[in-house]
């Protein structure tokens, strides 16, 4: 992207949000996210309470992309409460985005709303991608919170791609993991397992880990800014997943680690319950693949796993991030 631009995040003060500002920040775009409370990044901050229109709408009218990445944290135990929160902060974010979209003379012309891998059915035998893969949640003999979270992906994509926004391109990014050495976000959870011997393979070990490095992720948010042809439903994941025993073990590797604890089910579900998340999270077998990146000419910068690991392992202990 040579011309810079003019950006919008909302739910941009997330971890993945301030990975996604600091570079598009860096290569000279404008950058205004919005969040609910008031902090001082390098780029600019505008508050909104994310269910009513106000004058922060006022930024998306001439802006060029709105990222829109808001959604109340899916790492907690799925109560009612929980789920109705997770999903009403996604849905209702989106529907408001929409609504400010449609009011304006000089709306974006790209949306890119996060979406997630998620969305697919747990396999083991077949690789998702965008064309080919199947939406889950009709399965036989899946846990509800599984179900749950298809359910909030599914409303999710249908309220952004019903918003009416004739004149403006719109993404929904299926993203896998995010892989990134800063504090805070999975690849700092996991690599702590890791070095306190906890790092073994959870369950069985056959279901299948989506992810994407970091660098990968924000090469494709500008390929996909730039290439106008692009739009509806793209997986944001390495063309590679591998099962949780491999996975597991590569980051052993990358981390010197000889031996890691590996988790039974019942172990894994007990763990969850103390720590007030779900299983969901690791059991799930997401096996996506970015059918329509590669197809389009996308090269990735860290296809497989085993690499992907040692750069973010060396980035994380030299203190080097994006």
């Amino acid at each position: 992207m040579s011309r810079k631009l003019h950006i919008v995040i909302p739910g941009g003060s997330g971890q993945v949000g301030t990975i996604l500002a600091r570079h598009l920040h860096a290569q000279g775009h404008h950058v205004a996210v919005l969040a609910r409370n008031k902090h001082t990044p390098p780029w600019q901050v505008i508050v909104w309470n994310g269910t009513s229109l106000g004058d922060w709408a006022a930024t998306l009218d001439g802006a060029d992309v709105l990222i829109n990445l808001s959604g109340r944290s899916v790492n907690c135990r799925y109560t009612t409460k929980n789920r109705n929160e997770i999903k009403e902060s996604r849905l209702a974010t989106t529907n408001l985005l929409g609504r400010a979209l449609s009011q304006l003379a000089h709306p974006p012309r790209l949306w890119m709303n996060a979406s997630t891998a998620t969305i697919y059915r747990h396999s083991l035998d077949l690789p998702m991608d965008e064309a080919t893969g199947e939406v889950g949640g009709k399965e036989r003999d899946v846990p509800g919170t599984w179900r749950f979270s298809i359910d909030v992906a599914t409303g999710w994509e249908q309220s952004f791609f019903s918003a009416n926004t004739p004149n403006t391109r719109r993404i929904a990014l299926r993203s896998a993991m995010t892989m990134s050495p800063d504090p805070g976000g999975v690849f700092d959870q996991l690599l702590r397992l890791v070095r306190f011997g906890l790092g073994g393979t959870a369950g069985s070990g056959q279901q299948f880990v989506s992810w994407i490095h970091d660098t990968d992720f924000l090469r494709s948010i500008d390929y996909l800014i730039a290439h106008e042809e692009l739009d509806g439903p793209i997986n944001l994941a390495a063309p590679n997943p591998l099962p949780n025993r491999e996975f597991m073990q590569a980051l052993r590797q990358a981390a010197g680690a000889a031996t890691g604890l590996s988790s039974t089910r019942f172990m894994l579900e007990l763990g969850a319950w103390f720590l007030r998340t779900e299983t969901e999270l690791i059991l799930k077998s997401r096996r996506v693949i970015p059918g329509r990146l590669l197809q389009s000419g996308f090269n990735f910068e860290f296809p497989d796993w085993p690499s992907a690991a040692r750069d973010l392992v060396d980035r994380y202990q030299t203190g080097r991030v994006k």
